[in-house]
């Protein structure tokens, strides 16, 4: 693309804190030097509770041409129990995740000062359309003594090499070159030697990069006791989704937390978000920390080819050591672009 030229951009800013750090991420891409051809669509919780629907298909025909979705956040208020459990997941993001076809869930984490891993920069790669939230399984006899609910986990070859081939490649270039396989093989012992398998045939062609294996039991208790071990931990959608909000909690918080929702094969648009919720509480209030959805907005650049301002960015944000709670979010994002 010619500097001239502006990458059309999706932006779903959502509920609650969502189109405030939204905003934030944008004018941090735009003092890049980065021209964002953007459009705005209204989706979330409060488009559900007006209008009976998240993710109509008209709109996600449309979402399938532009080069990259950036998403803020969504979600109800605590204790609003107009909206059944699922639907917003289910009906947004799930939704987009298979229908785009986003593949991979990558969130990089740098430990923040004073955090329990300080310092310390690591990745997991989780794999993003299958496991048991490809929603096979089923609710019988429901609402009787003898009510069955199953939920099975879907792993196909396809999917499991794509997943740990992409791991493999991020691990290639991580400082550690080292790729970490989290699964529970002692237990889930189908799934588990497909994804053991597979790692170690991909393997072959990645001579330069280490390998280990963990149960996700012990891998939840290094994550707190040794983050350093790991460079790229790869894995499947349930223990990524654990692992990545414990993740989140031992470098700082979710509030720092990015991710990146991925189509690499690039038939359609990636997605980037924050890792947090909508915290309706803070909402219009100027206090929401808007450096996760600026951190999703240099791995969009990253993944549209602006690797120069995508660091850019990244630097800013590591360079941040003020006072979020103090700042707030009008002054988080004046001190990232002094960094620029």
């Amino acid at each position: 693309m010619s500097p001239s030229s502006a990458y059309r951009v999706a932006v779903l800013g959502g509920d609650g804190i969502g189109p405030e750090v939204t905003a934030a991420a944008l004018e941090v891409v735009a003092a890049a030097g980065v021209s964002l051809d953007t459009t705005f669509y209204d989706v979330g919780a409060a488009r559900y509770l007006r209008d009976g629907f998240v993710l109509d298909d008209a709109t996600l025909d449309e979402l399938r041409g532009f080069d990259a979705i950036l998403l803020g956040a969504v979600g109800p208020a605590i204790g609003d129990t107009r909206i059944p459990g699922g639907v917003l997941e289910r009906g947004l993001l799930l939704r987009m995740r298979f229908g785009l076809d986003l593949f991979i869930n990558y969130r990089p984490f740098v430990g923040v000062a004073g955090s329990l891993a300080e310092g310390c920069a690591f990745a997991i790669v989780r794999e993003n359309t299958e496991g048991p939230y490809a929603g096979e399984g089923g609710l019988l006899r429901k609402g009787t003594p003898h009510e069955i609910a199953t939920q099975g986990s879907v792993n196909t070859r396809f999917g499991v090499e794509r997943c740990v081939r992409y791991g493999f490649e991020r691990a290639r270039a991580h400082p550690k070159k080292k790729l970490t396989l989290v699964h529970k093989t002692n237990v889930l012992t189908f799934a588990g030697d497909l994804w053991s398998r597979v790692m170690s045939e991909v393997a072959a062609e990645f001579p330069d990069v280490t390998t280990d294996y963990q149960h996700v039991d012990a891998a939840c208790i290094y994550l707190v006791e040794d983050p350093t071990r790991y460079g790229v931990i790869v894995t499947d959608n349930l223990f990524g989704d654990i692992l990545s909000d414990l993740a989140g909690a031992v470098t700082g918080g979710i509030g720092y937390a990015a991710s990146a929702n991925l189509n690499p094969a690039r038939t359609g648009p990636s997605l980037f978000e924050p890792v947090h919720g909508a915290a309706h509480d803070i909402a219009g209030q100027g206090k929401a920390n808007p450096l996760a959805a600026i951190s999703s907005a240099a791995l969009m650049l990253e993944h549209l080819g602006e690797k120069t301002s995508s660091e850019r960015v990244a630097r800013a944000v590591a360079d941040f050591d003020g006072n979020v709670g103090e700042l707030g979010t009008a002054g988080v994002t004046k001190s990232v672009l002094e960094r620029l």
